[in-house]
């Protein structure tokens, strides 16, 4: 299992454009449910959403899908996966004594998501967009801790929009370049390299206070 998530990690350009010639428009539901399910299941705040955006970017630069309907799509999928994620925060406030203490979830990613919020305040909810993990939390720890979901809402689609139009928009503008499409996976190890990055650095932080 291991091995083949990391196939399809490293190979996502071969995968997508596999599924996209044998399912046609059917993968665009497929990836619809793929920013969906990351943003908004607590439980699964590791999935590649960084490099799956960049590369379908990428590939609608090459024609294999269609960028009017891939962006609208995958905006939609983001910005309505943070909203699950917000109800069943709020679902669970009424249930929970400790916020910071929650069985399915790992305190380490709580506390992580939390010193977001302690530094910046509701503009988390559009900056975590970018850092994997604390993205998909950042929409529980804000349910959790009682903020209004007419200003969540707000920061969600500013951030919805800021992390799906980037990302997409930087893979359709490079996707086309000879060097990019050659090195596709070094791109992709980069990408991931330098979203884990915020949340490296503040280990290394935690580590030597």
């Amino acid at each position: 299992m291991p091995n083949l998530l990391t196939d399809w990690i490293l190979h996502l350009d071969t995968h997508l454009a596999a599924l996209a010639a044998g399912h046609g428009a059917m993968v665009y539901t497929l990836l619809f449910a793929f920013i969906f399910v990351e943003t908004g299941v607590v439980v699964l705040p590791f999935l590649p959403g960084d490099s799956l955006l960049f590369v379908a970017g990428a590939l609608a630069a090459k024609g294999v899908f269609s960028m009017p309907v891939l962006a609208p799509t995958l905006i939609v999928a983001a910005i309505a996966g943070d909203t699950l994620n917000f109800a069943i925060g709020s679902g669970m406030r009424k249930h929970v004594l400790d916020a910071h203490r929650i069985r399915f979830v790992k305190q380490e990613y709580l506390e992580r998501t939390q010193a977001y919020f302690d530094r910046h305040g509701r503009k988390t909810i559009v900056l975590a967009r970018f850092v994997p993990v604390v993205r998909t939390l950042a929409p529980f720890v804000a349910a959790l801790g009682k903020m209004p979901y007419p200003g969540f809402l707000a920061y969600n689609v500013i951030g919805g929009l800021a992390w799906v139009g980037l990302l997409l928009g930087a893979g359709h503008l490079f996707g086309h370049l000879a060097w990019v499409s050659q090195h596709l996976t070094m791109v992709i190890l980069g990408i991931v390299l330098v979203s884990i990055l915020p949340g490296v650095t503040g280990w290394m932080k935690d580590r030597k206070a």
